[in-house]
């Protein structure tokens, strides 16, 4: 844990994909309380009011997602995915990304 507590900036990726255990959500509110002041930057693809139900304790939820919510900068990006553009082009199909 202390090797997430220590860099000035920390990025959680896809976070909160899928429901969280009872630990997993104890660890996550020791890091996030633990890194207060330092900056995070966490990913997703779901509205943070999403957010709540993944967690198994309803009071670590509010508690955890209250920190994250309030202090934070909200960047919303809508658009259609950029992974399609990333897709290998298969070698028999005509148009389609073309590689590099």
């Amino acid at each position: 844990m202390r090797e997430l507590i220590r860099p000035n900036a920390l990025i959680l990726d896809d976070f909160a994909m899928r429901q969280l255990s009872a630990a997993q959500a104890d660890d996550l509110y020791e890091l996030v309380s633990e890194r207060q002041g330092r900056s995070l930057i966490i990913t997703n693809n779901r509205a943070p009011s999403d957010w709540y139900p993944l967690f198994p304790n309803p009071v670590v939820a509010e508690s955890l997602l209250d920190r994250l919510i309030n202090t934070s900068h909200q960047v919303i990006m809508n658009g259609p995915s950029y992974r399609p553009n990333k897709r290998p082009r298969n070698p028999t199909e005509k148009g389609g990304p073309a590689a590099s």
